[in-house]
């Protein structure tokens, strides 16, 4: 790519990035529910989250979280317009909700490996940066909603544990 100018270079990134994402977006929306297991590796909360301590004491999400944008699809579950009355079953749909999402701006982060074998080695870090630091704070409101959501089913519903996994790392 060495050939073609910086103009050039920005303008065949911003295409394909868009093009990823919406490849992903896609891809995400067409994915069976049962893909998005909340006790599978990726989702599970982790001992370093503690239980989204890490979220509130270090990253203070909730002075943040609520300022970006959400995407909510057809039938798709609002933070805004959480159901007042806890009914379990709504809640684990959510939950699982939140892992399709997390899914979602993980893989739309993994421009990265198209980057790097397109661009030269400052376009490489520029564009593979742009995806991540772009998809970041969504996946980790996605992480700790699940977290506080996981809660609030467990307190409602009198200790029972939802999609607990005792895996946690």
């Amino acid at each position: 790519m060495s050939e073609i100018d910086a103009k050039n270079i920005i303008l065949i990134n911003f295409i394909l990035m868009t093009l990823w994402h919406l490849s992903i977006l896609f891809l995400c929306m067409r994915l069976d529910s049962s893909f998005f297991d909340p006790r599978k590796f990726l989702y599970i909360a982790r001992k370093w989250e503690k239980k989204g301590k890490f979220y509130t004491s270090v990253l203070k999400i909730k002075k943040w979280k609520d300022k970006l944008p959400q995407y909510v699809s057809k039938n798709g579950f609002s933070k805004r317009s959480l159901n007042s009355k806890i009914d379990k079953q709504y809640m684990e749909k959510f939950i699982v909700e939140t892992c399709r999402a997390e899914w979602n701006h993980f893989m739309c982060s993994m421009y990265w490996i198209v980057s790097i074998f397109l661009n030269s080695s400052i376009y490489a870090v520029i564009f593979s940066l742009i995806p991540i630091l772009a998809n970041l704070p969504f996946l980790l409101i996605q992480r700790f909603n699940r977290i506080r959501l996981s809660k609030l089913i467990e307190h409602n519903c009198h200790g029972q544990a939802v999609f607990q996994d005792t895996r946690a790392t």
